[in-house]
Order: C-alpha cells, then sequence, then structure tokens
C-alpha cells in the first residue's frame, strides 16, 4: 500500500462542516446533562438501589464525557468547525468540563502527532515507551520506577486520575512557557467556578459521587483507548531517514473496531489510523472513510478482545521491530 498517496485521497473530507459539528456537540451535551441529573435525582432517595443504579449510570455518563472530549480534541486540530476563533472558544469552554486546558493539551498533542513511531521524537503527549536496551541500561530503581509506570493499575485507574485531576492544574513540560500558564491557570479558574456551582446547586454529594467519578472513569478509558491505539503487538516505530510521517500514521496507529454504539460513544477515534493520517478530518467523517476506502479497514485493526493482549506489552524490540512484555524480555536482558 503506497501511503504517499493518501493525504491527497483524503483531502475531500477534511471540510469543516459547522452545522454537523453544532449537531454533535448537541447530541453529546443533551443526554450528558440528563443522565447527571437523573443520577443526581437516585442519590436524593438515599436508596440503596439507587446507588447501585447511579453506579451503573457512570458508565455511560463517563463515556459522554469521553465523546465531550473527542470534540475539544477536535477544535485542538481545527477540524471542527471552520473558524479558527470558534475551534479555539468551543475547545477552551469543553476543557473546563473534560478538566483539560485546552491551548497547553493541544500543542503536547500535536508534538503527538509530529514525531508519533519515531524512536527519536518520544516523550511529548506520548504514553512512556522504552526500548529493550534503554531498559536494560537502567538502575535497579529505574527498572522499578518504569515497571509501576507500566503497572495496569497505574496505567490505567491511578494514573489517568492523576492526569486529568492533578498533573493538569500546572504545565508540566512547559513552565518556562507564560503561554502555558495563561491555559492552564484559565482552565484551573473555571474548573473552580464550575464546581461551586455544582456544589451549591447539586451539594457535596453529587459533586463527590457523580461529577469527579465521572472525570476519572472517563479519563481511565480515554487513557485506554489512547494505549491500544498505539502500543499494540504489530505497531510501528522506527528512527529517521526511515521514519517517515503517513508511514507511521498508517501502520504505528490501529484501528480499534468496536461495536458501533460505543464506536460513537468515543467519537469513533477507535479509526485512529485514518485520524493520524490526516488530522484535519471530522471525527464524524471518519466511517465514510472507511467505507470510501475498504481497504483501511483491514489495516491494524484490532478487536476488543485482541486488544486486551496489548496490556502486557511495554518495551520496543528494535532488533524484532516489535513491542514486548517484561516476561519476553527476559532473555534479552540476561549479561552476554
Amino acid at each position: 500500500m503506497n501511503t504517499q498517496k493518501w493525504s491527497a485521497r483524503l483531502a475531500p473530507f477534511k471540510t469543516a462542516d459547522n452545522n454537523r459539528s453544532v449537531l454533535e456537540i448537541i447530541a453529546t451535551v443533551v443526554p450528558l446533562v440528563a443522565i447527571w441529573l437523573i443520577m443526581w435525582s437516585l442519590l436524593q432517595t438515599g436508596n440503596a438501589l439507587a446507588w447501585l443504579a447511579v453506579a451503573a449510570l457512570l458508565i455511560p455518563t463517563a463515556g459522554l464525557m469521553v465523546r465531550l472530549f473527542i470534540i475539544q480534541h477536535d477544535c485542538g486540530h481545527g477540524s471542527m468547525f471552520s473558524s479558527k476563533s470558534a475551534n479555539e472558544w468551543v475547545g477552551r469552554i469543553l476543557g473546563v468540563f473534560t478538566f483539560t486546558p485546552y491551548d497547553y493539551w493541544r500543542k503536547l498533542h500535536a508534538a503527538h502527532h509530529a514525531t508519533s513511531g519515531n524512536l527519536d521524537g518520544r516523550g511529548m503527549g506520548d504514553i512512556d515507551t522504552l526500548t529493550v536496551n534503554e531498559y536494560k541500561a537502567l538502575s535497579f530503581g529505574g527498572r522499578l520506577r518504569y515497571r509501576l509506570y507500566r503497572n495496569p493499575f497505574v496505567l490505567f485507574v491511578a494514573g489517568p486520575a492523576y492526569m486529568f485531576l492533578l498533573r493538569h492544574r500546572l504545565p508540566v513540560g512547559m513552565t518556562g512557557k507564560p503561554s502555558a500558564w495563561v491555559s492552564v491557570m484559565g482552565n484551573n479558574i473555571g474548573i473552580i467556578l464550575l464546581c461551586a456551582v455544582l456544589i451549591k446547586f447539586f451539594g457535596w454529594t453529587a459533586f463527590l459521587f457523580i461529577q469527579l467519578p465521572a472525570v476519572a472513569l472517563g479519563a481511565s478509558i480515554g487513557v485506554w483507548l489512547f494505549y491500544v491505539q498505539h502500543q499494540f503487538d504489530e505497531t510501528y516505530w522506527d528512527v529517521k531517514p526511515g521514519w517517515t510521517h503517513e508511514h507511521a500514521a498508517l501502520h504505528g496507529s490501529s484501528y480499534y473496531d468496536l461495536p458501533k454504539p460505543i464506536m460513537w460513544l468515543t467519537g469513533y477515534i477507535g479509526i485512529h489510523h485514518v485520524h493520524h493520517l490526516s488530522s484535519r478530518i471530522p471525527f464524524h467523517k471518519l466511517p465514510a472513510v472507511l467505507q470510501t476506502h475498504p481497504e483501511l479497514q483491514d489495516v491494524g485493526r484490532l478487536t476488543f478482545i485482541e486488544s486486551l493482549k496489548c496490556i502486557p506489552l511495554a518495551l520496543w524490540d528494535e532488533q524484532a521491530s516489535r513491542l514486548i512484555s517484561f516476561k519476553d524480555a527476559r532473555p534479552l536482558l540476561q549479561p552476554a
């Protein structure tokens, strides 16, 4: 497959559709608010079954939070609206609800797109990944820290909650840039106002048992999606001059083929290889790309069951050009 042709072939899908974008926001915000209010009403009863219902409803709520984040994400790529100003301000407003400072995150994410699959460009807006030789050269403490970082509980539960609830409160990695501080502090002020309003009108119980869990669970879902989209068995990493953006986009990003309702709920971000081929394609047009170019449906395709096999992957084996687990790396870590 000649990847160099894809940029031109996907050009017809890059046009923003303002009316459709507004409808997508409405289709996300209305059910999110409705479910939130239903959960709040259930908590007023104090019934044990009501608490169980709230726990169950947190799942679709978190899914809609992910969808809200994907809309913000598309604003960051300039693909949601035809107006740059509309993209920026909608992204900043949504960032208050997703606990994500829009301008600061956008720059980190742009670095991820610019360096995805490039071994020399790791460390900005991605999941930390070491090669076997880099891991081998670490001290005992260094290996322990990396193994803790790669622990599934840390990676998919504690880490996402820490990232969205705490780490995003400071411009980590960009502390020397005034614009990053403005973005983060402005987002913090918006979050404080949002929390104050929720607590005043709905109470601490709703805030602690609806809003915070929804954000944390949404963060876990989002990080899992991001992980599977790049950390899979047949992913691609290389160094320049062998590395090229389009080849890395097509072979270093997966097509996470989930059931259609879940694809809708997660903003079709599972069609990640197409997104990396052209980030200016609005998320709602990604399914149309697969329909128009069916040859892309078999590239990097992962089902949910297959994606579970990605969890142990932790190190890049440069000799085999594939991700491997710590267990598989043991023979390679032995002294010569």
